[in-house]
C-alpha cells in the first residue's frame, strides 16, 4: 500500500501519503473546480517512529531529530518525539519503565517511584495523542537536537511534524552496546508507519536473536500479522497471526518464537489487517555483533544496495521473490571505477515464494562498492526484495550491518547524528552521470553549514567522507539533493570503533518525500449548466 488519496472540497486539497501521513491545504478557489496542471508543494504533516533502543543495561543511545532549511509549509510548526506506552502481557498499555530517556541536559530519577506513583505520572503526561513525555523536540528547520538514554529502560518513541518543520523530516537513534549479546554499533532512521513491510535477512537460527518491533502512532489498536519464509517457502508459524499492537504502544517479538523451524536467511512479511504500523528488525549474531535492519524498499525488477564498505569481508545479499513468478537475476558490483559481475556469482536464481541467499565474501576487495539487481537478459523482470548482511573486521572482532534495497535520493534526502570523525557518503550513479549537492547543516551545539557539490560518474560508486560544518560542535546531518543527471542512491555509514572492534552502522537515504503533486484548480461555472 503505497497510493496517494486525494480529494477536492471547496478548493482544499488533502493528501495523505508522505512519511506514514502528510497533508497539505492548497489555497485558493471556493467554487467547483477543473484540474488544470500540477506543482509540488511542501507537505504539512509528517509522522516518525523510533523503536525502543536496546534491552542491555550497558546500551548508550543519541537521538537525533532534523528538518533540512528550505520552503516549508506555511502555519504554526512543530517536530516532537514522544515516549510510547508498552503493552502488557494481557494487551493493553501501560507504563513502559522506560524513564532513562531524558533531554540531553534535563535528567529525571524515576527509580524510586512507586506503581501508583507512576501510573499517577503517566496519566499527567498523556497528552491528546496517548503518548508520555516529550524526549525531542525541535524548534528550528537547518539545525539538529539531540537528546540521550542510557540503559535497557528507554522506550520506543512516536513524534509529528507539522508546518515548516515537516517536509524532510528526519530522526536517527545510534545505539552503543559495549558488551554481551548485543553488541554492536546499532543505528536506524526513524520510519514512517504504514501497512506493509518486507525484511529479507532476517533469521531464526539458534545463534541469532532477531526481534521485530511494531510500534503504532494512533489512538486504536492495530493488528498485524507475520510471515516468515526460508529456503523452501513458507515458514510453518506456530503464532504470528492477529498479533495486537495497542494504541500509542511498541511490542517486539522474537522470530525463533514464531515457527519451529530454524533457518539463517529468511524472509519476514509483515502486514496489518486494520491500523498501521512502524516495523524495524533488531538483528544480533552471537560471533560477530547486532544491529538494526529496516525494510526493504518496494519489490521491483531492479533494485539497488548501496554503500558496501571498501573493508568488509563478508557480504551476504538475501533476496525474495514475492510474486507467482520465480526471479532471474544479473548481480552486479558498482566499483568505484566501474561496473562488474562478481566472479562465480553474476547470477541468482529466486524462487516464487522462497528466499535465496548467496555469500559473496569480500566482494569489494579493498574498495567501496555497491549492488544493483537487474533481470538478466531475455528474462521476465520479476520484482523482488533484497538486503545486505556485512560484515567488518574477524573473529572476536567481527561487526555486522544491514543494507535494504532502497530507493533513490530523488529530490533530497537527509540522514541525521553525523560525527566529526567516522562517517562515510557513498553515492551511487547506476546509469547516467549525475550531480549531486551535499550539505553539512549547523551543529547541534554550534557551527556552520557547509555546501559542496560532486560529480558521480555513471556505474560508479563515490564514497568520501562528507563536508564537516565549520566550527562543528555536537553532531551535523547530511542533505544529499539530486542536481542533474540520472538516479542517484545514497547510504551514510557511521564508524565508532571501541576495543580494536571496527563498530559500524549503515543508514540509506531515500527521497524524503517532502513534497507532494497538488494539481491546479480554476472556476469552472459550466458544471452547473443544464
Amino acid at each position: 500500500m503505497k497510493s496517494t488519496p486525494l480529494s477536492l472540497i471547496a478548493g482544499t486539497v488533502a493528501l495523505a501519503a508522505v512519511t506514514g501521513f502528510a497533508a497539505f491545504n492548497a489555497p485558493g478557489g471556493t467554487a467547483p473546480a477543473t484540474t488544470t496542471s500540477a506543482s509540488r508543494l511542501p507537505v504539512e504533516r509528517s509522522s516518525l517512529l523510533c523503536p525502543a533502543p536496546s534491552d542491555s543495561e550497558l546500551a548508550e543511545t543519541a537521538y537525533t531529530s532534523y528538518t533540512p532549511a528550505g520552503k516549508g509549509a506555511g502555519g504554526e510548526s512543530s517536530a516532537e518525539l514522544k515516549e510510547t506506552r508498552a503493552a502488557t502481557d494481557d494487551g493493553t498499555t501501560g507504563k513502559s519503565d522506560k524513564g532513562s530517556t531524558t533531554d540531553k541536559d534535563t535528567k529525571t530519577d524515576k527509580d524510586t517511584k512507586t506503581d501508583k506513583d507512576a501510573k499517577t505520572d503517566e496519566d499527567a503526561k498523556a497528552g491528546a495523542d496517548g503518548a508520555e513525555k516529550t524526549v525531542v523536540a525541535l524548534k528550528e528547520a537547518g539545525k539538529p537536537v539531540t537528546a540521550d538514554a542510557d540503559g535497557a529502560d528507554a522506550p520506543a518513541l512516536v513524534g509529528t511534524a507539522t508546518g515548516a518543520l515537516a517536509p524532510g523530516w528526519s530522526a536517527q537513534q545510534t545505539t552503543s552496546v559495549t558488551a554481551g549479546s548485543t553488541r554492536g554499533l546499532l543505528g536506524v532512521s526513524c520510519t514512517a508507519p504504514d501497512t506493509e513491510f518486507w525484511f529479507p535477512g532476517v533469521s531464526t537460527a539458534a545463534k541469532a536473536q532477531d526481534y521485530i518491533h511494531l510500534t503504532n502512532p494512533d489512538g486504536s489498536a492495530a493488528v498485524v500479522d507475520i510471515q516468515l519464509f526460508g529456503p523452501d517457502g513458507d515458514l510453518k508459524a506456530d503464532v504470528g497471526d492477529g498479533i495486537a499492537v495497542p494504541a500509542h504502544s511498541s511490542v517486539a517479538m522474537l522470530l525463533s518464537t514464531l515457527t519451529a523451524e530454524a533457518v539463517d536467511d529468511a524472509t519476514a512479511h509483515v502486514t496489518t489487517r486494520s491500523g498501521r504500523v512502524g516495523a524495524v528488525v533488531r538483528g544480533a549474531r552471537e560471533d560477530s555483533g547486532s544491529d538494526w535492519l529496516t525494510a526493504s524498499a518496494d519489490p521491483s525488477a531492479t533494485v539497488v544496495l548501496p554503500g558496501i564498505p571498501a573493508d568488509a569481508t563478508s557480504v551476504q545479499l538475501i533476496a525474495y521473490a514475492p510474486g507467482e513468478d520465480d526471479a532471474d537475476v544479473k548481480v552486479q558490483l558498482i566499483g568505484k571505477s566501474a561496473t562488474f559481475a562478481p566472479a562465480g556469482n553474476d547470477t541468482l536464481h529466486v524462487k516464487s515464494g522462497m528466499t535465496a541467499s548467496v555469500d559473496l565474501k569480500n566482494v569489494t576487495r579493498k574498495e567501496p562498492g555497491s549492488l544493483r539487481l537487474t533481470p538478466v537478459e531475455g528474462g521476465r523482470a520479476t520484482p523482488i526484495v533484497a538486503a545486505l548482511r556485512v560484515v567488518r573486521g574477524t573473529g572476536s572482532a567481527q561487526e555486522i550491518a544491514y543494507i535494504p534495497a532502497t530507493r533513490p535520493v530523488g529530490a533530497r534526502a537527509s540522514v541525521a547524528d553525523n560525527r566529526a570523525k567516522g562517517s562515510t557518503l557513498s553515492l551511487v550513479a547506476p546509469g547516467a552521470t549525475a550531480q549531486v549537492k551535499v550539505t553539512a547543516s549547523a551543529g547541534s551545539e554550534g557551527g556552520e553549514q557547509t555546501v559542496k557539490s560532486y560529480t558521480v560518474k555513471g556505474g560508479t560508486t563515490l564514497a568520501f567522507t562528507p563536508p564537516v560544518p565549520s566550527g562543528l560542535k555536537g553532531s551535523y546531518a547530511l542533505t544529499v539533493e539530486t542536481e542533474s543527471g540520472g538516479p542517484v542512491y545514497a547510504a551514510r555509514t557511521l564508524a565508532l570503533p571501541e576495543d580494536g572492534v571496527q563498530m559500524f552502522t549503515v543508514q540509506t537515504l531515500p527521497d524524503d518525500r517532502g513534497t507532494v503533486e497538488v494539481p491546479a484548480a480554476v472556476q469552472d461555472l459550466t458544471v452547473l449548466d443544464d
